[in-house]
């Protein structure tokens, strides 16, 4: 059974939180991306609970900005280091019968980019880290300044850093967010809807897009991780002017990347030299799958994660 608690942090942000699980038992994170929320995670919240698949106990936050999670208005405060405060805060709070370790965080887009940087930077927290579809900072900030092709594909986020991006993301019924939803390559030159994207399913994103898309937003904004945008009337060099330490990049955890191929926004070149970052990886490409493959392989994600949780 699934529960939702709003859990306040120390530095005072309040995180609305999905849960299912006996507290106290190992527990497992999921960090969602945009434009979701923590719903996304439910059916493995359920499965990971259930005393044959570990007993796990857990916990899906929304991200601040996100569902009925604290919604600072300020973008600076969407910056990485606010994020990782949030989950480390929340970690420290869920994982007191575990030294305040989880047994893996598990993450995909945005909430990817968050624990990334969280197990570089403060590795302790996890036991292990399970990535799908997220890039790596290293590789990523590579891909952008270097690749047209990458370039190309992240010029979304540009839209998305527009003051007037929340109202155009709103209009016709949030017609383009279904976009992002749907950009799946055969469903867009079908014209379909992909199966898992049922009228229920539908409301839960509607009933978190009515919260507010300011937050989601404010996610790009903070961040310079995007295309340039050369010459008047922006001249902002986005990604072109970052330069990231290698200690922010090292991931020395046993990590599993779980990356679907059919991804239009981050194409597979992403993971070319990622081993130099993420030692200790363990790489399962899965052609067919789009960026929604939590969505449209639930059993093959569940399968994947339960494998990596079940080795020494």
């Amino acid at each position: 059974m699934i529960q939702t608690r709003l859990i306040p942090l120390p530095h005072g942000i309040t995180l609305s939180c999905r849960m299912a699980g006996e507290p106290g038992r190992p527990v497992l994170m999921f960090l969602h991306g945009f434009p979701e929320a923590a719903f996304v995670w439910d059916d493995l919240l359920a499965h990971f609970a259930k005393p044959e698949n570990g007993g796990y106990y857990c916990i899906a936050p929304n991200l601040r900005g996100f569902e009925q999670s604290s919604a600072p208005p300020d973008a600076a405060a969407y910056r990485a280091k606010h994020l990782v405060q949030d989950i480390s805060a929340l970690i420290a709070q869920t994982c007191t019968a575990h030294k305040g370790q989880l047994a893996s965080l598990v993450a995909h887009d945005w909430g990817g980019a968050v624990a990334w940087s969280l197990a570089a930077t403060m590795p302790q927290l996890m036991n292990k880290l399970v990535i799908i579809n997220s890039p790596h900072p290293g590789t990523f900030l590579r891909e952008l300044q270097h690749s047209p092709a990458q370039q190309a594909a992240s010029a979304y986020m540009n839209f998305l850093i527009r003051p007037d991006a929340e109202a155009l993301l709103a209009e016709d019924d949030f017609r383009r967010l279904w976009q992002f939803l749907t950009n799946t390559g055969e469903q867009q030159a079908a014209g379909t809807t992909p199966a898992w994207l049922t009228e229920d399913v539908k409301n839960q994103y509607r009933a978190v897009w009515g919260m507010g898309l300011t937050g989601g937003c404010n996610l790009y904004r903070a961040s310079p991780l995007r295309p340039p945008r050369p010459g008047p009337p922006h001249n902002d060099p986005a990604a072109a002017a970052v330069t990231l330490p290698p200690e922010m990049l090292t991931v020395l955890l046993p990590t599993l990347v779980l990356w679907a191929l059919n991804d239009f926004a981050l194409p597979p070149a992403l993971l070319d030299g990622l081993e130099a970052y993420v030692p200790k990886m363990q790489l399962q490409r899965v052609a067919g799958a789009s960026h929604w493959i939590v969505h449209e392989q639930p059993d093959l994600v569940a399968s994947a994660i339960q494998g990596f949780l079940g080795q020494t």
